[in-house]
Parts: structure tokens; sequence; C-alpha cells
């Protein structure tokens, strides 16, 4: 089984050759007569009710316009299947799910390989399942056999990229739970709920952001606010001080002054106090998320501060 993943390495324009698709049809699937044979579980063979549908059973009669042409717009994700063989049947309602969920911004394209097989034979199909990403008329990606929902998911991703369509990534529901608790106060379990989350997506950046609030709710906890920036203002110097100074500011919306403080911190500092101050820094961007224009102009100042 192939990792799913884009690789620019699996395919060049026009190495499936799918011109010979664009011919005429045999008189047995001209347009509107069905295959033979009715659909079943994991296998097309019949047209999805509804109308501009975003899952569509393929035939050399329909290929044209239902994958090379739908690709120019839109993204098609085809399938290549057959009734009675259990990975295929099992595979293919996950694709039929995560196509639902998608909303529309990708097509997928159902091919019955027993019924086509000349289209298997293009598409160079040696077993199934299989899967092709086709983008702009070509086939950009594929893979062969089951991948776990989670890495099918990514791939999706990929190929929506591929395809110039933006679509949110789906938000992990134990975010909510997550959250709930570290609005209420309970920080044990809201950092016990964020590491979970980042244990399977180490790169979700709403949990990550969460895991960092929870750091400066515990290091504030108990201080008072006041004090602690006046004892920042008498002592400049005072690296936890300052880093106190910074977490407060930070709760109190006015993280940009917070970075402000840190980086001048880092200009004063050098050693293993520059490199505790960087770090709560780093910690500090998290929480807003590298999109925000603060952090993005913060991030400057302190690539100039380090070197």
């Amino acid at each position: 089984m192939s990792d799913p993943r884009i690789t620019s390495s699996i395919f060049t324009r026009g190495a499936v050759d799918l011109s010979t698709l664009r011919g005429p049809a045999p008189a047995s699937t001209r347009p509107g007569t069905p295959p033979q044979g009715g659909p079943s579980n994991g296998a097309p063979g019949a047209p999805t009710a509804g109308g501009d549908t975003a899952i569509v059973d393929v035939t050399e009669a329909t290929i044209q316009s239902d994958v090379l042409e739908r690709s120019m717009a839109t993204p098609v994700v085809v399938f290549f299947g057959a009734a009675g063989f259990p990975e295929s049947d099992e595979f293919a309602p996950v694709l039929e799910r995560l196509n639902a969920e998608g909303g529309g911004a990708w097509v997928l394209a159902r091919v019955d390989v027993q019924e086509n097989p000349r289209i298997a034979q293009m598409f160079r199909v040696q077993g199934i399942p299989m899967v092709y990403a086709v983008v702009g008329g070509q086939p950009v990606d594929a893979f062969s056999g089951v991948v776990p929902e989670a890495q099918l998911r990514q791939w999706l991703q990929a190929v929506l990229k591929a395809g110039g369509v933006t679509v949110a990534e789906p938000e992990d529901p134990r975010l909510d739970e997550a959250d709930d608790a570290l609005m209420s106060g309970d920080l044990d379990a809201a950092e016990q709920a964020y590491k979970k989350i980042l244990a399977d997506a180490p790169a979700d950046a709403a949990a990550t952001a969460g895991l960092a609030q929870v750091g400066v709710a515990r290091r504030v906890a108990g201080a008072d606010p006041s004090a602690a920036l006046a004892a920042a203002e008498s002592a400049p110097d005072d690296v936890a001080a300052q880093l106190l100074a910074a977490d407060i500011e930070v709760l109190s919306g006015l993280a940009e002054q917070a970075y402000a403080r840190l980086v001048g911190l880092v200009r004063r500092t050098a050693g293993e106090d520059r490199e505790t101050v960087r770090q709560h820094l780093v910690s500090l961007f998290s929480i807003a998320g590298p999109d925000d224009p603060a952090v993005a102009s913060a991030r400057r100042a302190l690539a100039s501060a380090l070197f």
C-alpha cells in the first residue's frame, strides 16, 4: 500500500494516458444506458439519485464529463471497486461519508472495474480498491488498498490543496471538552484533554494554543497583577518578574505589549536566561497563532534581537 500523500514522484503529467477515453463510447455504454448490474455494497453500478451530485457512477460514456471535465473545476477522486470484494465493500462507504462531509468540495467518481475494464486499464489498476485523484484533467496521485481514515483525510486535504480548494480542517470535538475545562478553571482536566489531542495530532494549532493558555493560567495563579507589573517595572532585568508581567499582559489583552517586553529582554540577556525568555515568548505566540499580525511582527523583532 502506498503512502497516501501527494507525491510528485508518483505521476508526471501524461504518465497515465487518458486520451483514448475521450473518443466515442461503445454502443452498450452510450449516455442514458445504465451499465449491466445494479449497485451493490462497495461497487458502483447505477447513477446516484439527484441532480449535480458530488457522487457519480462512471462508465466509458460518462468519464469525459464526470471525471475529465469536472476535474478542471473541482478535484475528482476516482474509486475503483467491485461488488463481492470485502476490502472494496468496506472502503467505499468511508469515501462516500467523507464526500458527504466535504459539501461538494470534491467529486467521488465510482468505477466498477468488472463493468468497465477499459477504464481500469487506462488507469493501470492492478488491484482493488484503488483510488486516484484527478485535478485539471490529469491524475496527480493514487494509492491502492485500504488506508486508515485519519490518513485518508490527510490525503484528501492534500488533493484539495492541489486543486486550489481551501477547506477548513475539521475541528476535533474533543476541543470543546478541553476548552470548557479551561474556562471553568479545571486546569488539570484541560491540560490532559489538550495533551490527548496533541498525542494524535501534534500539529493541532488549537490544542497547542489551549495548552499554552493552561501554562499561562498556572503561572499567574495567585499573583497580584498590579504588584507584579510594578515589580517588573522596578527590575527590568529580573527574568522571572518580566516573564510573569508578560503573562499578565497577555491575559489582559495586551499581547503586543507583552511581546515587546520579552523581545527587549532577549536583547539584554545571554546564555540560558536568553533561551528561557525566547522559549517563553514562543509559547505566548502559539496562543494567538502564526496568522496574527502582532505575532508576525514580534517574530521579526525576535529574529532581529537574536541575530
